[in-house]
């Protein structure tokens, strides 16, 4: 079973990616902010990242570089999923090592398509 991890701060949020996720197959593991979702992804290996870009204690672009940096996570995509949807935003997102990138609010469709596109090559 290929596992995601959820870096997202708001409850309500990581329980709607949770609950579709879970329900399309994937394991899911979670973590509240960025600081602790580069630590989650060093230590469970998840297959996917969907990572919020406002987070507190470290936000979604230096959580990205920092695991795009790191060899044991350099290889697990990282999606950026924010509702900080401004001109430009994208560009950051990919330019910090993000591998896709995800404007909230987002179709459950639109996210489950990029989620088995991104997981066809791990």
């Amino acid at each position: 079973m290929k596992r995601i991890l959820i870096v997202e701060d708001t409850e309500d949020n990581r329980r709607i990616l949770r609950d579709l996720l879970s329900a399309a197959g994937y394991g899911i593991v979670e973590a509240p902010d960025g600081q602790r979702g580069v630590e989650v992804a060093q230590a469970e290996q998840p297959d996917l990242i969907l990572m919020d870009i406002q987070l507190p204690v470290m936000d979604g672009y230096e959580a990205a570089r920092r695991l795009k940096a790191d060899p044991s996570t350099r290889h697990i995509p990282v999606v950026a999923v924010t509702s900080y949807a401004l001109s430009g935003d994208e560009d950051r997102a990919l330019a910090a090592g993000c591998d896709g990138y995800v404007a909230k609010p987002f179709s459950p469709r639109k996210v489950l398509s990029l989620v088995r596109q991104m997981l066809v090559d791990v």
